[in-house]
């Protein structure tokens, strides 16, 4: 297979939806799913104190892309012996800790829509951020051990937690676009009865979106956080992460869907901006790849709105 960095999907990143079905759960009452946290430390401190505040235990699942602009020593060692101490999943950016950048870059995947140079400035991003976790080859080690997957039970639901879509951690079908457009649905409501869930909580496509599928036996929910780390709506400037719970949250929702008795929200992580503005230019200055292709997002957010999460649209993204 010719890899195109930051462009084609490693076999390595494919599971097959059916590999979930086959797969232990956990039984748990409530569920952070927490995608794309970016190496954001303010956003992953939120998500702590979050947790705290509800009244019956949380389990917490980072569910890929933890890491990405966390280039110092120290937001990188903040984040992976944080993140370690709950449980987490891999995403493209630590699989890629122990890949040949040469070969799959940052691992994105990137669809032709996104153009060239940004899928190059991704590319250069891991780039630089191997050379910090190079430095720490027990926690490139420990992150290289987690799983691709994770199931859990919460009431009489089954939850596929997954970085990217059903069938790889590279996956673009639970993006914004892809949920809208009327050819994705037989895949995605095979890939419920193949995976055997009653729930997807993936990220890796940047913005969040949320969706309800009719299946041969009931119904199916897609919950796509977009990004813990960093804003998902214009003029918003919070990260996001799925909540999904027997319990009903002490958390006002941005929005959310309920699943028979379970409560399916997507909850804003109200990071601290200023702080972590700073904390990123001091890392990524104007003219940094980064900055290039994040800063407008991370001071304004995306051209997209909560209404557009709920519905079908073209995706810029994280343009």
């Amino acid at each position: 297979m010719n890899l195109i960095p930051g462009r084609t999907c490693p076999t390595a990143y494919y599971y097959g939806a059916s590999a979930l079905a086959k797969a232990q759960t956990t039984r748990v009452e409530t569920l952070y799913a927490v995608g794309g946290l970016y190496g954001n430390p303010f956003a992953l401190a939120a998500v702590q104190a979050m947790a705290e505040v509800e009244t019956e235990p949380v389990t917490i699942c980072f569910n890929g892309d933890f890491n990405w602009f966390n280039v110092d020593d120290e937001s990188f060692l903040t984040v992976n012996e944080t993140v370690l101490r709950h449980q987490a999943i891999r995403g493209n950016v630590e699989f890629e800790f122990s890949g040949d950048e040469s070969l799959a870059g940052c691992g994105c995947s990137y669809p032709e829509a996104v153009n060239q140079d940004f899928v190059d400035r991704s590319n250069r991003i891991h780039s630089r951020l191997k050379i910090t976790a190079k430095k720490y080859p027990e926690i490139i080690a420990r992150l290289a051990s987690l799983p691709l997957f994770a199931c859990y039970e919460i009431g009489e639901m089954k939850i596929g937690v997954v970085h990217g879509d059903a069938d790889s951690l590279a996956g673009w079908l639970f993006d914004t676009t892809k949920l809208g457009e009327s050819e994705s649905e037989n895949k995605i409501a095979a890939a419920f009865g193949e995976a055997n869930v009653d729930i997807f909580a993936g990220a890796h496509t940047c913005l969040p979106a949320l969706r309800r599928f009719t299946l041969t036996q009931g119904q199916g929910i897609v919950a796509n956080n977009g990004a813990a780390g960093m804003p998902n709506f214009r003029g918003v400037r919070s990260g996001l992460l799925t909540r999904i719970s027997v319990h009903a949250s002490p958390h006002k929702p941005l929005y959310g869907d309920r699943l028979g008795h379970i409560f399916i929200d997507a909850l804003p992580i109200e990071y601290d901006d200023a702080r972590w503005r700073a904390h990123f230019l001091s890392n990524w200055p104007a003219g940094s790849d980064a900055h290039t292709s994040y800063f407008a997002r991370i001071a304004d957010g995306p051209e997209y709105s909560m209404t557009e999460a709920l519905h079908e649209r073209d995706s810029p993204f994280c343009r």
